[in-house]
């Protein structure tokens, strides 16, 4: 795996799923807990924070009507019920913990759905920087990231997706994407091993 054409995906990384009065902690706290989710993606960015590997992530935000969803179903309809990651308010935030990277991370804005490549610049932002793998990171495993894995599976690029740094609703859900489900487009490898494909010391 090459530093210049690798891109790491964070997805999801906001109050309302990882901080601990967040609304949809509850959500994903099982398999985050479990996995060390949040410690393990930590260290995969503190670890390429001085790489040249593209490093850039897609908050979900909604207006605060949600006027952009119509009749929403399933993890949508929870969100509007909950009120998350509603725009003006502290859940949408990205978590203090990623904040710290500052620009290091390139945050796209435009996210109101399932899949990170709808609506935002991430495809743009790829394919300027010459990006053939896509690494994904992140919330939630069965959702946010299988929807992005195979939109970028149908765009060309190599996924990977880092089984230590996403969480799933369970432990059970989790375990089964990771060894049933993404296997069928992508490489699924822990961020230690990321580390030693692109040459990192770990």
């Amino acid at each position: 795996m090459d530093l210049q054409t690798t891109a790491i995906l964070l997805i999801g990384y906001q109050n309302d799923y990882f901080a601990e009065d967040g609304i949809l902690r509850s959500v994903i706290e099982e398999s985050a807990v479990a996995n060390d989710a949040l410690a393990n993606s930590l260290d995969l960015v503190e670890r390429l924070r001085d790489a040249t590997v593209l490093l850039a992530s897609t908050p979900i935000v909604f207006t605060p009507d949600y006027s952009e969803l119509v009749e929403p179903v399933g993890i949508l309809k929870a969100i509007v019920d909950n009120q998350a990651f509603k725009a003006g308010t502290g859940g949408c935030e990205t978590i203090p913990e990623i904040k710290a990277f500052g620009d290091r991370i390139k945050e796209l804005p435009g996210k109101r759905g399932l899949n990170a490549f709808s609506n935002t610049d991430l495809d743009e932002l790829l394919q300027k920087h010459g990006i053939t793998t896509i690494v994904l990171a992140g919330a939630v495993t069965s959702i946010c990231i299988d929807s992005t894995g195979r939109s970028a599976f149908d765009r060309n690029y190599k996924v990977v997706v880092l089984s230590d740094c996403t969480t799933g609703r369970t432990v059970l859900e989790q375990d089964f994407y990771c060894d049933k489900i993404f296997p069928l487009y992508a490489e699924v490898i822990d961020h230690q091993q990321l580390l030693k494909e692109l040459g990192i010391a770990t």
